[in-house]
């Protein structure tokens, strides 16, 4: 049998060629590429404007007693701004042992206080987890 002759059957394959097919995967994945892209910068964007919105730290801390921490809450925020910030601390078995929302006041830029987190057992650390602004 010659190869030169031989012919598909009609309506089985498709008449498109790699070309085609080619340009149609190539449109698809610029598509995807940017909507992905968009998706990133969106969430990127609103991460930022959250965390600008207000900070925290723990700078210092210390045990007061075997179910007391005290430990210094310092806040930096946009004028107006209140929010809540939330701390955990954990004992030496690496447990948590206490973990509170500490309210911060619209008034002003920076807020710091000592406060005083109440624990189940002897605290070791004082982690801040995160501020979160008060809509």
């Amino acid at each position: 049998m010659d190869q030169s002759t031989t012919t598909l059957p009609e309506g089985r394959y498709s008449r498109r060629t790699d070309q085609e097919a080619d340009r149609r995967l190539r449109t698809a994945a610029i598509v995807c590429g940017v909507l992905f892209l968009g998706l990133v910068g969106w969430l990127g964007t609103s991460y930022l404007l959250r965390e600008t919105a207000i900070n925290g730290s723990v700078p210092t801390f210390q045990a007061v007693s075997d179910s007391e921490l005290q430990l210094q809450l310092s806040v930096s925020k946009r004028e107006g701004t209140a929010g809540v910030c939330t701390v955990r601390s954990q004992g030496e078995d690496g447990g948590v042992v206490g973990q509170y929302d500490f309210p911060v006041p619209a008034e002003g830029d920076r807020y710091s206080a000592v406060v005083t987190l109440r624990t189940t057992a002897r605290g070791t650390t004082a982690q801040l987890l995160g501020c979160t602004p008060r809509g």
